[in-house]
């Protein structure tokens, strides 16, 4: 423990000389050189310098280049002074035809062949483990005196020329109440790779076992830890083993580089959009069981819970304000935009005396989630009443006659064919590990009361023109990678069960007709379709957010073009839109739900103004910037 605190102590420079006299108390250097950047190194043969140079620029998290050497170049002053690379790494690997051949302790035999080779640096995650322990962050690899944890992911690199692998990553445990600060804290440093690419369960990157890394060491978890991992410069690694160069050298997996560059981001050649601190990522929990985390910058979650204080208006005066759980709005949206097939369900049938008997509120929302999730790329299916079958087919219809939706939507529906039934739904053969959908949506969908009636908010039984969809969200709950969401306006909507006791206490015959089946997000609102068009204008900000972003797509992203942030755009809801399918709501005989008046009202309130100024106040508080 003295030889470790010694060394800690010791400057790059210094370490380097130890290194290159070959110190056998210099192995792994995690944890030493506190407050400089550490490097990942890769030399090769000069005609592939131009593909690799592409492949980092394509993959940019995982391969964040510090410098590019001339052939045949081994000192880096941009770097380090009186530096030799091929002297000052504690053990190189060599590689011939696309097999590590052997590893040595320098690189003096291979005088010849490194004079038409190229060195390139990259960033490394060990470069940011100074500025951890400096916040109070437990570093647990160098508590346990261990080599980080790397593993190869399922998730394959951006190609250029002959290279392509999958994507590596470390992994640190880390106190899930210091998840911010530690997602900040890399954030500001990304030439040692960023913001993490995943929090939570690792199977979603493909790696079914922590404790079996694929380089360095497991290291333990302690109580309350949750998996953090970070792209990994050993990318480069598996991108030479792919390319299969007849020769090629790299440091060995955590005997890294020191540069003498400091850690600290002023440090850096940082564009100024990098420091903006409203950019930096703040991270949320969508899911327990399997854990699941997600990032998103303070811009735009600023955003989002503008849109959600703009939803929670309640002109109608039913008492909304009361019922509302903050976030839900925010944590929903983040759930969908990693979600790549969508269930959504609306269809409240409260004006039981007429035919049809659904309300104006829930199809437009639907309609307006839909398209923007098919902008985004998705998969999106309707399930309906078998009673509304036709109904729900007209407005689909109408929807992309008229361009407020992009494309046709399947519809379904359910039926109660035994106790198996929502299962073999929502999973392909039953199988819970192959789930059709990952997540459904209801929005002003009738709900189920806890005497297993259907009640509207007079408090009639409407149970015969209900379908249990019910069931699929019940069902869900027991699927890992199923998240659910409710978007309701009085307690009595599919979803609003997780709000069940507040409902209960503070609305309206509250006790009878409190809807009994919870959603993971419950997304209150003044009017119910207000939610669909909030969840639509939180998707678009999410899509536009570089932080979510490079989170969703694990650092390997490429530029969006112009095309795209329009086909974006384009999936916003509008008022010319939203007027145009409430139009063609009421020619169908759709109704207003408090009032049943056949008009253009949503829940006793005209679309304009009432409507159409709270669609202008969510799009201008999503486009501003």
């Amino acid at each position: 423990m003295d030889q470790c605190n010694s060394l800690r102590s010791l400057s790059p420079s210094e370490l380097r000389l130890l290194i290159r006299a070959g110190d056998p108390r210099v192995k792994t250097t995690t944890g030493l050189a506190h407050g400089f950047q550490q490097a990942n190194v890769l030399l090769l043969p000069a005609a592939l310098a131009r593909d690799f140079e592409e492949f980092c620029q394509s993959n940019i998290a995982p391969l964040p280049l510090f410098h590019v050497s001339k052939s045949g170049e081994a000192s880096c002053a941009a770097l380090a002074q009186q530096a030799d690379v091929t002297t000052d790494i504690s053990q190189y690997c060599v590689y011939e035809n696309g097999k590590v051949s052997k590893t040595v302790s320098n690189l003096k035999d291979y005088t010849s062949p490194l004079k038409d080779m190229v060195c390139f640096y990259l960033g490394c995650s060990f470069g940011f483990e100074g500025k951890l322990k400096e916040a109070g962050v437990p570093v647990r690899n160098v508590e346990q005196q261990k080599n980080i944890s790397m593993y190869k992911t399922s998730v394959p690199c951006v190609p250029a020329g002959v290279f392509h692998c999958p994507l590596v990553v470390t992994m640190r445990p880390v106190p899930a109440e210091m998840l911010d600060t530690v997602v900040e804290v890399t954030h500001l440093n990304p030439l040692a790779h960023g913001a993490p690419v995943h929090i939570g369960d690792p199977a979603p990157l493909g790696i079914q076992d922590l404790s079996k890394p694929d380089y360095g060491d497991a290291v333990d978890h302690q109580p309350g830890d949750v998996p953090v991992f970070w792209a990994c410069g050993v990318t480069s690694m598996e991108a030479v083993l792919s390319a299969k160069p007849a020769l090629a050298f790299s440091h060995s997996p955590g005997c890294m580089f020191l540069t003498d560059l400091p850690d600290s981001s002023s440090a850096l050649d940082l564009s100024r959009h990098s420091l903006d601190p409203r950019l930096t990522p703040l991270s949320f929990k969508l899911s327990h069981k399997p854990l699941l985390y997600s990032l998103a910058s303070k811009r735009a979650v600023h955003k989002i819970r503008q849109l959600e204080t703009i939803i929670a208006e309640d002109p109608g005066e039913r008492g909304i304000g009361a019922i509302v759980l903050q976030d839900e709005l925010l944590l929903s949206c983040l759930a969908l935009s990693h979600a790549s097939s969508v269930l959504i369900t609306t269809g409240f049938p409260t004006h039981y005396m007429h035919n049809p008997p659904d309300e104006t509120d829930g199809p437009p929302g639907a309609v307006a989630m839909a398209n923007m999730l098919l902008s985004l790329g998705k998969q999106v299916t309707m399930a309906t009443d078998r009673r509304g079958l036709q109904l729900n087919q007209d407005i689909i219809s109408e929807a992309v006659s008229s361009g407020v939706l992009a494309a046709p939507v399947p519809l379904v529906t359910f039926e109660d064919n035994g106790p198996d039934s929502a299962l073999q739904f929502l999973c392909h053969h039953g199988d819970v590990n192959k789930p059709r959908y990952d997540h459904l949506v209801a929005i002003e969908r009738s709900g189920r009361a806890a005497d297993g009636n259907y009640y509207n908010m007079r408090g009639i039984n409407i149970k015969h023109l209900v379908d249990p969809i019910d069931d699929l969200f019940v069902a869900a709950k027991e699927i890992p990678g199923i998240l659910t969401t409710g978007i309701g306006d009085g307690g009595n909507e599919l979803g609003m069960g997780k709000l069940k006791e507040k409902v209960k206490r503070l609305m309206p015959r509250g006790d009878l007709i409190a809807c009994d089946v919870a959603a993971d997000f419950a997304v209150t609102c003044g009017v119910s379709n207000w939610g669909g068009y909030a969840v639509a204008c939180g998707l678009f900000l999410l899509q536009t957010c570089s932080s979510h972003q490079r989170y969703l797509k694990k650092g390997l992203s490429p530029t969006e073009n112009q095309d795209q942030a329009r086909t974006w755009s384009a999936g916003l809801p509008s008022v010319d839109k939203e007027e145009s399918l409430l139009s063609a709501l009421v020619r169908f005989g759709v109704r207003s739900g408090k009032t049943g008046n056949l008009a253009m009202e949503v829940d006793g309130l005209t679309f304009h103004p009432t409507h159409s100024q709270l669609i202008a106040k969510l799009l201008k508080a999503t486009e501003a910037t």
